[in-house]
């Protein structure tokens, strides 16, 4: 190659250069253009189904274009997070996921995607609490009653769960480690068949988040036990915190908004701005706390929370589900 040839190139190159910031620029300060996909990697009617719908409708009037809720569930979650994974980098496929974010790492050792590095975090959404449930006739009056029978009849009792790495077996398997003892574990495909395998007495306990589980305490279909927040809920009041009968025992089911890595950071901004217009919303502020489940504080609706805080789960988890030895693959 000549050196006249090689400046002719270098020539070239720096004049395009402009042109091609100018082009991504362009796109970026157009988007978005088209419709976005919410990615909610479980089956419809469940609690992450119910806040991603809430969120995609009220973002959606500040973006002025249609965000549309698609449920890709199946492997506890992992296949729909994958293909957001896999997405154009483009701001046009987000995803909703919830706590599950940070313990498939563990419970899935050979998981295709990086939590940490395959996507950019926009803002922790909301903490949903979770709250402790039993049959209509199990013959216990109080939270410290239901521990005691467990105690005493150990794998006798059956406790229902959604899934490997749902938020209800996250929750028995806290609950397995705080009183060192174990009991019967019957699992189903999402929480929606387990709800009347409770009501009519097949099932004995279930720990499920307020935003389902709501519902049927208010119908007095099953009986409230205990929360997982510090403080009881308003939503059901006369319900007792965990806590007070096992010290340190909380869990909240938070969720996070995210976008596959390399998403350029004005659309990054733009997301973030237009989760923290919904959750401002009045009503969606209204809806959420109505199910005990109000959206995060302003301060941790932003990316470096939210990459912060699930990082710190991920270790919280790791122990707990190691030593509960039970894994997806």
């Amino acid at each position: 190659m000549t050196i006249q040839t090689t400046r002719r190139r270098l020539l070239g190159a720096a004049l395009a250069a402009p042109a091609l910031l100018a082009g991504t620029a362009h796109a970026q300060a157009s988007w978005p253009s088209q419709s976005i996909t919410l990615v909610i990697p479980f089956a419809p009617g469940g609690p992450t189904d119910a806040v991603g719908r809430m969120l995609a409708e009220a973002m959606s009037r500040d973006l002025s274009v249609s965000v549309v809720a698609q449920n890709v569930g199946g492997a506890g979650g992992t296949i729909g997070v994958n293909r957001v994974a896999q997405a154009r980098p483009d701001g046009n496929t987000i995803l909703l996921h919830n706590i599950g974010m940070a313990t498939a790492p563990t419970l899935y050792r050979r998981l295709p995607y990086n939590p940490l590095t395959s996507f950019e975090m926009l803002g922790l959404v909301t903490a949903t609490p979770m709250v402790w449930l039993t049959r209509p006739d199990f013959p216990v009056a109080d939270f410290p009653a239901m521990l005691a029978r467990i105690r005493e009849s150990g794998e006798r009792i059956n406790l229902g769960n959604a899934g490997l790495g749902s938020a209800s077996q996250l929750c028995g398997t806290l609950l397995q480690a705080s009183l060192g003892t174990r009991f019967t574990t019957v699992s189903f495909a999402g929480s929606g068949p387990i709800y009347p395998e409770l009501m009519g007495n097949r099932l004995d306990i279930y720990c499920d988040q307020t935003t389902s589980a709501i519902p049927f305490i208010q119908a007095r279909q099953i009986k409230a036990m205990a929360v997982t927040t510090p403080q009881p809920l308003p939503a059901i009041p006369g319900v007792p915190t965990a806590s007070q009968s096992l010290p340190g025992f909380e869990i909240a089911i938070w969720h996070g908004l995210y976008a596959p890595a390399g998403t350029p950071k004005p659309v990054q901004d733009r997301l973030n701005a237009a989760l923290r217009f919904a959750l401002a919303d009045a009503r969606v502020v209204e809806r959420m706390t109505g199910l005990g489940s109000p959206p995060e504080p302003v301060a941790r609706q932003n990316g470096e929370v939210h990459r912060a805080h699930l990082a710190a789960e991920i270790e919280r988890w790791r122990p707990v589900l190691q030593a509960a030895g039970q894994f997806a693959d």
